[in-house]
């Protein structure tokens, strides 16, 4: 599969010029944290926007993109 960037796992359209980036606003993890969004505060998980790294990471370490970075297999 490769190093592929959150936004094109998750098909979340809040990247430039997405589907979904003019209703919900451009991703704060894009351009420059598609690989390390979980860092990031405002991010859209499960249909809702995201607080801090601290309020987040838990929800993040259940997330299937989160956990196949870590293991390397994208």
């Amino acid at each position: 599969m490769g190093e592929i960037n959150c936004w094109e796992f998750k098909k979340c359209g809040r990247e430039e010029g997405g589907a979904k980036a003019d209703e919900l606003g451009k991703c704060p993890a894009y351009p420059d944290h598609g690989r390390d969004c979980w860092f990031v505060a405002g991010t859209l998980c499960g249909g809702t926007v995201q607080g801090t790294y601290a309020e987040k990471y838990g929800n993040c370490q259940k997330c299937d993109f989160y956990q196949k970075v870590m293991r390397g297999e994208i």
